[in-house]
């Protein structure tokens, strides 16, 4: 039975949190991919660090920030997250893989981009041994349901609240 953890809430760390897993899990030398729903940034510390394992697949799958529903550019938005879904279960059924990191893939669910069924389904095809991470705001009930391990980070303070800009080793 594969292994399902979920970080969700809507405090600031959950794919930190997340990639400090992918970070034990290279040294343990595991194989690992990580497929980010919504965000498109290059630019960001961890993504330019952990192009340095060999081991380590990571694959943008978004647009960043999602338009409203009515707008043009929503249906690209839902194309590229039923892409990454389609990729994800390749992926989460490959017993080369030891860890998938589903990075957003909580909030898809939410901003209408993926169905609760779609995912659950995508998500219950991981083969056994395979340690799958979701992370989001958003978790669906159906998807907590299935999981082993899910926890909520929750925001006290937030800097963005006080005017600070997004900051290089803190949110970039």
């Amino acid at each position: 039975m594969p292994r399902i953890i979920i970080i969700t809430g809507n405090g600031k760390g959950k794919t930190t949190s997340a990639f400090g897993m992918v970070l034990r899990a290279l040294g343990h030398r595991l194989k690992v991919s990580i497929i980010q729903f919504i965000k498109s940034r290059t630019d960001t510390g961890e993504i330019i660090a952990l192009k340095h394992f060999p081991e380590l697949e990571i694959i943008q799958c978004g647009l960043g920030f999602i338009p409203p529903v009515e707008s043009i550019k929503f249906k690209h938005h839902c194309d590229c997250a039923q892409n990454a879904l389609m990729l994800a279960e390749k992926t989460l059924m490959d017993t080369s893989v030891n860890m998938v990191v589903l990075d957003e893939i909580c909030s898809t669910v939410h901003f209408k981009l993926l169905s609760e069924q779609d995912l659950v389904s995508t998500i219950s095809k991981a083969h056994e041994h395979c340690i799958v991470i979701c992370t989001g705001r958003y978790a669906p009930k159906s998807l907590i349901d299935i999981a082993d391990t899910v926890s909520e980070i929750s925001s006290v303070k937030h800097g963005f609240e006080h005017g600070i800009k997004a900051q290089k080793g803190v949110e970039l």
